[in-house]
């Protein structure tokens, strides 16, 4: 097989602002060890997140001086909102500024004490904003996708099974929501087959459960049905997209992941009762409801992204990018999530730092060691984002310690992600001098978005 391109060419740069091991070292114990609150200058290689790090085709710019900014009717959301109703089969479409805001809206109004919003993973964002309702999000991932190192085609599915058992548990009439997140990124980036999808749909139905889609990545995990499930390999992404979402009675998306735009998301579904209730909070909280938070210009990139991430030349270099560097650090030794996922790589920092315990944070630990060897700046998934104190203050861990290194889209060159890889195995090679971490400084939610630590 020849090398597989990037199916772009690069028209504009900007620098890397190169700096040493000492002055990254100062960095870091600056930033209390938390590469939230780094500045992104003082970053080589950045890939602390995926979201709204895209870069944007010159369609998109060239869409960007088309957006009317009119505020009610412009015809920049009409563009947005037929794409996204030809894209998902659902007419009702709300804008808002991000996924987030989204989730807040979304939630408000069906969350509260009492309640269960039960999903594969939820990401940090969105279980907090469950949680800020009053109500309780439930993991329920699949068997094979509590094991990093073992490889399995779709190990971000729910365990069925599990799923039923609880409805059955905690009735029905406590569960206003089921939301699958595609790719499942806090399980590592890993995707969710059809036959999920539709197994969930059937248990949601039998139950009178509604089923939402959180669709950040949802063409990523088309790719992956179309490469690893039986029946879609000579189907169109576009055809197994529309299937995808015949399932679900609402979706939410950040249009910051796979609609290559740096701002911007939505709400989408057929329950007319509920997207009213959901404009009426939008009007209050992000703006009106053809706008919802976005400028004009902002509409027209997300439309056109939904369009351009759905390019089968595009999926193949995006998920063989990923498995280039999964399979570099693989044949290191490099303990990572097998397969690789859609939009990331994550490293498995329990085998990585087997003596830093979880209460010392060995996520955010190798998150450090990475920065200062290198220069990169990654994220923990691990116990300081989703780890819970039970009621003695002691920390109850997180199922899993990860580090995701997650791939902006059409930003990084192979010489980029091969030195990425050096990083990382001169890190491994080094590993026993790692130490771990003690909190210093925490808020009540999302702590790792500002939290300080000192090293111990």
């Amino acid at each position: 097989m020849k090398t597989i391109i990037e199916p772009f060419r690069i028209k504009s740069v900007e620098p890397i602002y190169f700096n040493t091991v000492e002055e990254r070292k100062a960095i870091l114990s600056g930033a209390f060890y938390n590469p939230f609150l780094i500045h992104s200058k003082d970053v080589l290689i950045d890939l602390l997140t995926d979201s709204g790090t895209s870069a944007m085709s010159s369609n998109q710019w060239a869409g960007i001086m088309q957006g009317d900014e009119s505020y009610a009717g412009s015809p920049s959301f009409f563009r947005f909102e037929k794409t996204i109703q030809d894209i998902t089969g659902m007419p009702l479409v709300i804008p808002t500024h991000q996924g987030r805001a989204a989730e807040k809206i979304l939630f408000s109004i069906i969350g509260g004490k009492g309640k269960y919003i039960i999903s594969n993973t939820l990401f940090d964002t969105t279980r907090a904003n469950i949680e800020f309702s009053g109500a309780e999000g439930v993991d329920l991932i699949c068997e094979e996708g509590k094991y990093p190192s073992i490889p399995a085609p779709f190990k971000g599915n729910i365990d069925t099974e599990a799923l039923e058992n609880f409805i059955k548990d905690k009735g029905a009439e406590n569960i206003p929501l089921c939301i699958i997140t595609i790719t499942n990124n806090s399980g590592g980036g890993q995707p969710v087959s059809m036959q999920n999808i539709r197994e969930v749909r059937r248990i949601c139905t039998a139950y009178n459960i509604p089923m939402f889609i959180d669709a950040c990545r949802f063409a990523e995990n088309a790719y992956f049905i179309k490469l690893r499930e039986e029946g879609y390999a000579n189907k169109s992404i576009p055809e197994i997209v529309r299937e995808l979402f015949s399932y679900a009675d609402g979706c939410t998306m950040s249009a910051k992941k796979d609609a290559f735009a740096n701002i911007g998301g939505f709400l989408a579904m057929h329950d007319e009762s509920l997207a009213l209730k959901c404009r009426n909070l939008l009007v209050i909280t992000e703006g009106f409801p053809t706008y919802g938070g976005l400028a004009g210009r902002d509409l027209e990139a997300i439309a056109i992204g939904l369009v351009e991430v759905m390019d089968e030349y595009y999926l193949q270099y995006r998920i063989r990018s990923t498995e280039y560097l999964t399979n570099k650090l693989i044949a290191a030794g490099v303990p990572v999530m097998q397969p690789a996922g859609g939009h990331a790589v994550y490293i498995d920092s329990k085998a990585f730092l087997p003596h830093i315990p979880p209460h010392q944070y060995p996520g955010q630990a190798l998150v450090g060691a990475l920065y200062l060897e290198g220069g990169i700046r990654s994220v923990e998934i691990g116990s300081l984002m989703f780890g819970k104190y039970d009621a003695d203050g002691i920390l109850v861990p997180a199922q899993m310690e990860l580090v995701r290194l997650a791939i902006p889209r059409r930003v990084y060159t192979q010489s980029h992600i091969d030195y990425v890889a050096e990083v990382i195995i001169e890190v491994f090679e080094k590993r026993n001098t790692i130490k771990g971490l003690r909190i210093t400084e925490e808020p009540a939610m999302l702590r790792h978005f500002t939290a300080k630590l000192e090293q111990l």
